[in-house]
């Protein structure tokens, strides 16, 4: 896997994604920025954190999960188990969205001090938002295969 590879199909797909929540979140008057969310957790975790730095551990967190994501879908496609297009990543969208609900809500039960937070709304939007992910993260990937 080459690392320019990972980092445009993760780079892209995450963005992507972000765009996605803040629009929903624009719309719906409640916050869902991903990467917001774990500055907020990880504040609480390390009070003495200043707001900035709490807030770029949360945009790096964000970040390094959607390479992460993207370093599992560029493993599935150069297999050739699954092709890189957008009927597959509307699959991979959804299965991902639904993966990353029970990390959220494993990760808002086990923390000391989870957001006060409409989490059925917040559930709910990151399975379209983890489509988008996947669809731009396509979308990055087969540009550097052009």
């Amino acid at each position: 896997m080459k690392t320019k590879d990972l980092l445009i199909t993760g780079i892209t797909g995450t963005t992507f994604m972000t765009l996605f929540s803040y629009l929903v979140s624009l719309a719906d008057g409640e916050n869902f920025s991903e990467p917001e969310r774990l500055g907020q957790l990880a504040n609480r975790l390390v009070p003495k954190l200043k707001k900035k730095e709490s807030q770029a551990l949360g945009w790096l967190g964000h970040y390094a999960v959607g390479l992460l994501f993207a370093m599992v879908y560029i493993t599935l496609w150069q297999r050739g188990r699954i092709k890189p297009d957008w009927k597959t990543a509307l699959w991979l969208g959804s299965i991902s969205g639904l993966l990353a609900v029970a990390i959220w809500r494993a990760t808002f039960k086990a923390h000391p001090l989870p957001p006060s937070l409409r989490f059925d709304k917040y559930y709910l939007q990151l399975v379209p938002a983890h489509i988008v992910f996947a669809l731009f993260a396509t979308i990055g990937h087969q540009i550097m295969k052009k």
